[in-house]
């Protein structure tokens, strides 16, 4: 598919009369970038250079509906077409029940939740899905962002996704995106106790045309929901977790909190160090123990 959007590109740019340089200038990258992009060579071409590339050869969003499909080999069959509508959305409701939403994540976070997983075949591949989780952000900064609404199980603020300072900071970032206007978090506390979307997460999009899909997500596993009717009822599904979920405000008080206690437990000694501390500090008071009592004296019997 990078060959193919690269083809695509040549042909019309050759097609326009530029040189690659020309185009280069035209979308503010060096001439070798876009021989990279053409030969199917070097770093895959962002979302962003992609309009541009588009604007500038007036392929009518030919490469930007192409786009997400040279990415298509670093990702599992099931989340493609999930991508791709969510590309298009212009609203999206999402559960997130164990780690924050991809489209919220600092880069640190998104390297610690790509780097695990049976999907992930090695280093470069997880180069490639970081750098489009990444690229897709910008999306919500874009004059036609999607309105957002997440709602988080308690989980995900309680886990430490690569460590405190991390997450400290990923909680630091969601605190800063909910004060968007069009970006709304709660979270939904341990003690609602079960729910219908226990199993995984769930989002909800709302495309263009009106229309809604769902789709939902384990671990290793996803599903698209097409079906209008069974759309339906995972909408249902989700009113209710919002519904169940700390309004915005206390739902920010919580998030605040759990940055807090990551931030204070960022500061200390890794567990190991702790560890190998306690142990010398537990054998230097037995030793001054034994060297300050002398020989140690049984205890009385209690008298019967």
């Amino acid at each position: 598919m990078a060959a193919l959007f690269g083809a695509r590109v040549r042909r019309l740019r050759t097609a326009a009369g530029l040189t690659q340089a020309e185009l280069g200038e035209r979308t503010h990258v060096v001439s070798t970038r876009i021989t990279q992009i053409e030969r199917a060579s070097g770093a895959k071409p962002t979302l962003e250079l992609a309009r541009a590339l588009d604007t500038a050869l007036g392929a009518d969003d030919l490469l930007v509906e192409l786009w997400p499909y040279v990415y298509r080999e670093a990702f599992p069959d099931w989340s493609r077409a999930f991508i791709t509508h969510s590309e298009r959305a212009v609203s999206i409701r999402e559960y997130a029940a164990h780690v924050v939403p991809g489209l919220l994540q600092t880069k640190e976070y998104a390297r610690a939740v790509l780097s695990v997983g049976l999907t992930l075949s090695g280093e470069e591949q997880l180069e490639e899905r970081l750098a489009f989780r990444m690229t897709r952000q910008g999306r919500l900064g874009s004059p036609d962002r999607p309105e957002l609404w997440v709602i988080l199980d308690e989980a995900v603020l309680r886990r430490p996704v690569g460590g405190h300072a991390v997450t400290g900071k990923q909680l630091a970032r969601l605190l800063d995106a909910a004060s968007e206007r069009h970006i709304t978090v709660q979270v939904l506390p341990f003690d609602q106790g079960e729910h219908d979307a226990m199993g995984g997460s769930l989002t909800v999009l709302t495309l263009p045309d009106g229309s809604e899909v769902a789709y939902t997500e384990g671990a290793h596993y996803g599903q698209l929901i097409e079906d209008p009717a069974e759309v339906r009822h995972f909408m249902v599904t989700y009113d209710r977790l919002r519904a169940n979920a700390l309004p915005p405000l206390m739902s920010l008080d919580m998030i605040r909190s759990a940055m807090e206690g990551y931030n204070r437990g960022a500061n200390l000694p890794p567990r190991a160090e702790r560890r190998r501390v306690a142990q010398e500090q537990l054998q230097q008071s037995g030793g001054r123990q034994l060297r300050g009592g002398g020989r140690r004296v049984p205890g009385r019997r209690p008298g019967p």
